[in-house]
């Protein structure tokens, strides 16, 4: 067991979030998007530097909400006219329920291995999960 020295985000969508993805032109695996509480069973985590207390993680996510915001939404498009124009802070916090966790432990024994983020290809696989 290995304390990873950084902390982690777990950004959960709202209802705003559900009810763009319903917008979006796509085929989806059951004939319709994902329910609400569906896209949260499965949230994005990110990893962000190590958070001595909540506030310096608040700072961190201040600092990175739109590349957080445009990485959720580029998870279901990679089309950014599909995207909502009005993209701000205040939104951020409408469409999306923010877990902040200061502590990351690693139980696995393999190193970490890191990789450049890739969109899903939401047609290619047919789902999110």
């Amino acid at each position: 067991m290995y304390e990873v020295n950084r902390s982690v985000v777990i950004v959960k969508p709202k209802q705003p979030f559900a009810d763009w993805l319903a917008t979006l032109d796509v085929e989806w695996p059951q004939d319709a998007p994902p329910s609400l509480m569906q896209l949260r069973e499965d949230c994005n985590a990110f990893l962000i530097p190590p958070a001595e207390d909540v506030t310096d993680a608040k700072d961190y996510i201040r600092q990175h909400w739109q590349d957080i915001f445009e990485g959720e939404l580029a998870d279901w498009t990679e089309d950014d006219s599909e995207w909502p124009a009005k993209r701000t802070p205040n939104i951020f916090q409408q469409w999306f329920e923010v877990e902040l966790h200061s502590v990351l432990t690693d139980l696995c024994e393999d190193s970490l291995d890191r990789e450049s983020f890739v969109p899903i290809a939401l047609n290619a696989l047919g789902s999110k999960d």
